[in-house]
């Protein structure tokens, strides 16, 4: 410290100073551009793309987790699946005849 004005001096040469300056102008530009490059829509988009593919990937082997394992087809949800299949096919072809039947009573 310089002790009439108290603060820090800098005993570095001019040529240091531009050294220094370029150093830092060329962490900026780098800095920049690696943010341009981090923001640009392509990139978000491959970003976005990327971690679609992956939660697919990774909800696909949970589901078949469900009905797979180790040992085998877990028959038991299988069928309770085809179950749930069978009631829900029932319920629409139901509505349908209800609707066509009303249709052609008016």
């Amino acid at each position: 410290m310089s002790p009439k004005s108290g603060k820090p001096t800098d005993n570095r040469s001019a040529g240091q100073i531009k050294a220094d300056l370029a150093a830092a102008r060329t962490r900026l530009a780098s800095n920049i551009a690696g943010l341009i490059e981090e923001v640009h829509p392509a990139e978000v988009k491959a970003r976005t793309m990327d971690d679609a593919k992956a939660f697919a990937r990774s909800e696909a082997e949970y589901a078949k987790g469900l009905v797979k394992n180790q040992s085998g087809w877990r028959t038991d949800r299988l069928v309770l699946a085809g179950g749930a299949l069978v009631g829900a096919v029932t319920v629409v072809l139901v509505l349908r005849a209800i609707v066509t039947r009303a249709r052609t009573s008016h």
